[in-house]
């Protein structure tokens, strides 16, 4: 078993510590497994379509025997369009009509739809006045933030940039103007020949990242330098939806909650598009808490040893 080493992320001042002799440590007290869905309501829930058809929606796909996938607004949104004290929109992505079916057992084609209907409402949003900042992501699971068993993700926009994200394109630009080049695509580069590759078909790539923040933690990028998801072409899309087909299914073995997200600063055209599926293993206490440290039992090699397998 290989000893505890430090480790910085490729970009930000973040620190993990790498302790795999920490996975271990004897455990009195254990969490339930949480990556499947609650169980199924008596009767439809609120996005069965049998009631969600009733509301107004913001955009759908499929065809005359019904949709595919529908996008409503959020009924309890953190940030509205007419407030300006919390100005942004939120939005629901319902993934599929079929309650108990997850994403990860769509077929390739219905998950690289799903990244079309992302697309097209990053698309929409960013058009609107105010907006500097996207977030799609999806909370799989009670401890990863989900209160609603049917497949779903949402889209998040607002005027204000977090400040974590305007350092990281403030420093994106420093490397690309002190060496040339774009720090992602160099990420990849190096890391499609190194032990924490996972996938790469040549169109997009998976990897754990070298400083994995989280249990298991993976990213999926586009080979090409892109600006945001809307840029993806249909070969990259369906490339995109076989990788995250095959890694949500082996989280999901784990029996792990996750989370997903995508970033998009809507006035960073430089900006290069990434995934980053985080699942919810981790269990941060006193150390992360107190010093901002995080440490990470599971190797970013050994977890993709699992996902390769």
């Amino acid at each position: 078993m290989i000893n505890s080493e430090i480790r910085r992320d490729y970009i930000q001042e973040k620190y993990v510590i790498i302790a795999p002799r920490r996975g271990s440590r004897p455990q009195a007290v254990t969490f339930a497994q949480e990556s499947r869905p609650a169980p199924a309501p008596r009767g439809p829930c609120v996005f069965c379509p049998e009631k969600v058809d009733r509301q107004k929606y913001l955009l759908q796909t499929g065809n005359h025997g019904g949709w595919s996938v529908k996008v409503i607004p959020n009924k309890y949104p953190a940030v509205t369009l007419d407030n300006p004290q919390a100005h942004g929109t939120q939005e629901i992505v319902i993934e599929t009509p079929r309650h108990t079916v997850e994403l990860e057992d769509l077929k390739v084609e219905e998950i690289s739809e799903v990244l079309g209907v992302y697309a097209a409402r990053t698309k929409a949003i960013t058009d609107l006045p105010k907006i500097e900042y996207v977030l799609i992501f999806k909370n799989q699971g009670g401890r990863a933030g989900a209160t609603l068993g049917h497949a779903h993700s949402q889209i998040f926009a607002t005027q204000f940039l977090p400040p974590h994200l305007f350092d990281k394109s403030q420093r994106i630009q420093a490397y690309k103007l002190r060496t040339g080049r774009c720090v992602y695509c160099d990420v990849i580069a190096k890391e499609r020949k190194s032990p924490r590759v996972v996938y790469d078909d040549g169109v997009t790539a998976a990897f754990t990242p070298y400083a994995s923040m989280y249990n298991y933690e993976v990213w999926v990028l586009p080979r090409r330098h892109l600006d945001n998801i809307g840029d993806l072409t249909e070969s990259e899309r369906i490339s995109w939806a076989k990788n995250m087909k095959r890694l949500l299914h082996k989280i999901s073995k784990l029996g792990l909650p996750y989370n997903y997200y995508f970033h998009q600063v809507v006035h960073d055209e430089d900006q290069h598009l990434y995934m980053k599926i985080t699942p919810r293993g981790s269990v941060w206490a006193g150390v992360e808490i107190g010093s901002g440290l995080i440490i990470n039992p599971v190797s970013p090699e050994e977890a993709a040893r699992y996902y390769r397998a």
